[in-house]
């Protein structure tokens, strides 16, 4: 993946998604491999060559690790910085953004862990977001719940616990 996703050159453009990621690599695995691999899983890069790769040009469309840096104070951490192109995602879908940049990356072979950090969308794209078809008005208005927050949260493990530690984790949550 370096020779293709690894692009230290790249010059960031304002209408690319850009996202940080912490990531520890797998031993031997060196940084810039592991952000290069991180680029390329997370837009248009597989783990083995496919027929369909000729068929187009992935230039236009592939994330680039333009930037990696070592975490201070950390073993084995950097920040790997990747730039997608807006034409790799669909107007007004943030699941299509997120599927695409944090789908199916977390599993990745060659690194031991990864959690993004940060990530910048640039105007241009989110102003293609319709947002919510209405404001929260009409949500107290449908439970007829007002003047305290509304609030939500999912607690886990979804099985196994007690309704004693059930409570507990429901109690946390609400503090906070």
């Amino acid at each position: 993946y370096k020779l293709t996703y690894y692009t230290p050159d790249y010059e960031v453009k304002d209408t690319d998604i850009l996202a940080a990621f912490r990531v520890t690599p797998q031993p031997g695995v060196p940084p810039e491999e592991a952000g290069a691999a991180v680029a390329a899983e997370s837009s248009t890069g597989t783990w083995t060559t496919v027929w369909t790769d000729g068929l187009t040009s992935l230039d236009r469309y592939k994330g680039r690790c333009y930037h990696i840096e070592a975490v201070v104070g950390e073993e084995n951490q950097y920040i790997a910085y990747v730039a997608y192109p807006l034409d790799l995602f669909e107007e007004g879908s943030v699941t299509n953004m997120f599927t695409s940049i944090v789908g199916n990356v977390f599993g990745f072979k060659a690194l031991r862990a990864l959690r993004l950090e940060d990530l910048r969308i640039p105007t241009s794209y989110s102003k293609t977001f319709q947002g919510p078809p209405h404001g929260i008005q009409v949500e107290r208005d449908k439970l007829n719940k007002y003047g305290r927050p509304l609030l939500g949260c999912t607690i886990k493990p979804k099985l196994g616990l007690s309704a004693k530690n059930y409570g507990r984790a429901v109690y946390e949550c609400l503090r906070g």
